[in-house]
């Protein structure tokens, strides 16, 4: 396990469950302190207690915090509480995602669900967390991305997908946004395609996928500071690969930052 991990701060979203379960192990196993997220407190605190009981995990290494996604404000709480207590972040997992459910839903902000959840809540963590990641030496972000996101297209003039609803193209759509905001040039950062895993999201991808774990470790890798990263690349599990076309377009970065600030209710 890497020494160069030790003693450093990572938050990883999503982390009760599949390659965000295994990412913190990973991590906290290499001696990171491991903020790691879950949907409730109760939801956090149970998979910090399942990595103490069953990997041998030391529980001052861990630190539960809980934010619905498909609240905002939750993930503002969030995320102000993070910057109190760890005023210096190493690296943000942006992995907490859904699938896009069979009919259309919008959150209590107003936004499609798997939009706001996969993409609008890691869009208003990073940039909250700014601050925290962007202290000497400087963080990195890894935003865990999928292959679909070649399939997706950002529906400018109906983000919301409010005229026509289709689940994969939904979840495509909340991927592809995802990996375009790693080329947002504020802070480093990366989006890796973990590869098709046993997780929630299998569903979407097949019937079959490799364990968690191994897609954990392709994102454990990119938060590590002895992994030289390039900012705004991707990664297709270790190898770095170039991303859908938009994802490198000046302008469909600017473009998606403006509509993202309106929809999280920010003005950067």
């Amino acid at each position: 396990m890497s020494s160069t991990l030790s003693g450093r701060t990572v938050l990883v979203t999503g982390a009760t469950s599949g390659i965000g379960f295994e990412a913190a192990r990973m991590l906290a196993e290499s001696g990171a302190c491991v903020l790691l997220h879950g949907r409730t407190p109760e939801e956090a605190r149970a998979a910090a207690d399942r990595l103490i009981a069953t990997a041998g995990i030391d529980g001052a290494l861990l630190h539960p915090l809980a934010a619905d996604f498909s609240r905002l404000a939750e993930v503002e709480n969030m995320a102000h509480a993070v910057v109190r207590s760890h005023p210096l972040l190493h690296a943000l997992v942006n992995n907490a995602a859904m699938a896009a459910p069979e009919r259309h839903t919008l959150t209590t902000d107003g936004n499609e669900i798997a939009f706001q959840v996969n993409f609008l809540a890691h869009y208003l963590l990073t940039n909250l967390l700014e601050p925290a990641l962007t202290g000497d030496p400087g963080g990195r972000v890894v935003n865990v991305s999928s292959s679909l996101h070649r399939t997706g297209a950002i529906q400018w003039n109906d983000p919301q997908r409010i005229r026509r609803y289709a689940r994969l193209a939904a979840y495509a759509q909340s991927q592809l946004a995802l990996t375009v905001f790693a080329a947002e040039p504020r802070v480093t950062a990366v989006s890796v395609n973990p590869g098709i895993c046993e997780t929630g999201l299998l569903p979407l991808y097949g019937h079959e996928g490799a364990p968690a774990a191994e897609g954990a470790a392709h994102v454990v890798r990119l938060c590590d500071p002895a992994t030289e990263i390039v900012n705004g690349a991707y990664y297709d599990r270790g190898r770095r690969v170039a991303p859908a076309p938009a994802a490198t377009e000046d302008r469909t970065v600017k473009r998606l930052n403006k509509l993202a600030d309106l929809l999280v209710g920010h003005t950067a």
